[in-house]
């Protein structure tokens, strides 16, 4: 089959889809589709398929695209009318996670396989709503027991979803923490070997002689920082 003509039907799969397709899974699907051939659709065509649709929707022409995304692929709608989209789903597109719950959501796709106690051993609190709200979401799952720990703790991990919801395939397409925190770093003020003339140093003596304000001189400052003439040197001066 022409790469021309297995686009579309590509295109069809993927729409369809409530779920993000594979690459290997498309070339499954579209082989039952037509079983009746003798040459089976190759992967390679498949991926050539691919590349040529994300092209095609690539285009500005396009108010989405398709992108690998949670695993596999599917078509996402572009940024520039993600405001738009959201009237249709109302406060659930718009609704966020709490900052309890993103801090435990970080401690679990880092550290996964993860327990409830080592996550609180972290975060210095009981994670136990921000835990349950996640698995209400989808975002993680219990993929088992550490059975290593007193009681067999459950043992939490990140799911498709997460990789949907953030728009990564896998956990290794997360940002290394070394990365995160380069961009919080400040650089230090390197301090270089300032030359004083001697006319500065002249200046700098003058001007600290004139503020002294001590009895003697002829300025001195006030309660309220009012550089003023001494009177009592004037006085024991004309004297």
């Amino acid at each position: 089959m022409e790469i021309t003509n297995l686009i579309p039907h590509i295109e069809a799969l993927i729409f369809a889809s409530d779920k993000p397709l594979t690459s290997l899974e498309l070339t499954e699907l579209v082989n039952n589709a037509f079983g009746f051939m003798e040459d089976k659709i190759t992967l390679d065509q498949v991926e050539a398929a691919i590349d040529g649709i994300t092209e095609k929707y690539g285009s500005e022409f396009y108010p989405f695209e398709m992108r690998q995304s949670g695993g596999g692929w599917q078509f996402l709608t572009k940024k520039d009318y993600h405001k738009t989209i959201a009237q249709l789903n109302g406060d659930k597109f718009l609704k966020r996670l709490s900052a309890a719950a993103l801090e435990t959501l970080a401690i679990i796709a880092y550290k996964q396989p993860v327990t409830k106690g080592e996550i609180e051993a972290i975060r210095g609190v009981s994670s136990d709503y921000a835990v349950q709200k996640l698995l209400e979401k989808e975002l993680i799952i219990i993929t088992g027991r550490n059975e290593k720990l007193p009681g067999h703790p459950l043992v939490y991990c990140t799911s498709k979803n997460f990789m949907d919801y953030f728009g990564i395939n896998s956990a290794d397409d997360l940002p290394k923490i070394k990365e995160v925190l380069a961009e919080q770093l400040v650089e230090p003020t390197v301090m270089k070997d300032v030359i004083v003339t001697d006319e500065e140093k002249a200046t700098e003596e003058q001007i600290n002689d004139e503020i002294e304000g001590v009895e003697g001189e002829p300025l001195a400052v006030t309660e309220e920082g009012e550089l003023i003439e001494n009177k009592d040197s004037n006085e024991s001066e004309e004297s």
